[in-house]
């Protein structure tokens, strides 16, 4: 993940859409390890990649879209319940055996709801900044989604997909998730 931040495209559309197609190459990675237990370290990964990618478009694009256009609100407001229903089936997923078949069928419908999510944002949000917002508010966006990444919560956090509780929220369960990454690690626990 961290390659995909240094290589990555300045400008907040381009650098989004490049996490898509990252989100997609990582759900095949987990879904056909030649070995269940190999589904474990890319899971993690993936999982993370998940979670710091939807808390900085709640943090970031979304208020924007919303400011940006008339039916912003809407847009927005279909998004954020999509990425709820992802956060919930994501939290079901992490409690599941990562070796059992359960594992792998709501891998898939999660698969599937992320993949549509993605392309529903790359439909109606994103064209929306690329029409309204100039190419310099577009690379400080960027900026801005990076530096949101970089102290997002790394699980999934159901009921927190405003801007405002991202902030209000985000720190600490930052802080949280990142310790208990960390003590997971070291112990060998996923």
């Amino acid at each position: 993940m961290a390659d995909m931040i240094v290589q990555s495209p300045d400008e907040v559309v381009a650098f989004l859409k490049a996490q898509h197609n990252l989100i997609e190459d990582m759900f095949d990675e987990v879904l056909h390890a030649s070995e269940p237990q190999a589904r474990e370290k890319p899971f993690v990964e993936l999982r993370q990649l998940l979670a710091v990618h939807e808390t900085a478009e709640e943090m970031v694009v979304h208020p924007r879209v919303r400011r940006e256009t008339d039916d912003g609100d809407a847009i927005v407001d279909a998004r954020l319940e999509e990425e709820h229903e992802a956060k919930e089936l994501l939290s079901k997923i992490e409690k599941l055996d990562i070796t059992s078949r359960q594992f792998i069928d709501e891998l898939t419908k999660l698969r599937d709801a992320v993949l549509q999510h993605a392309r529903h944002e790359e439909e109606d949000e994103f064209p929306v900044l690329q029409r309204e917002v100039d190419q310099d508010d577009l690379k400080r966006m960027g900026a801005a989604v990076r530096a949101a990444e970089a102290i997002a919560p790394t699980r999934p956090h159901p009921g927190v997909e405003s801007a405002k509780l991202n902030f209000a929220l985000g720190p600490f369960a930052s802080m949280l998730d990142r310790a208990r990454d960390v003590i997971k690690q070291a112990i060998g626990v996923g």
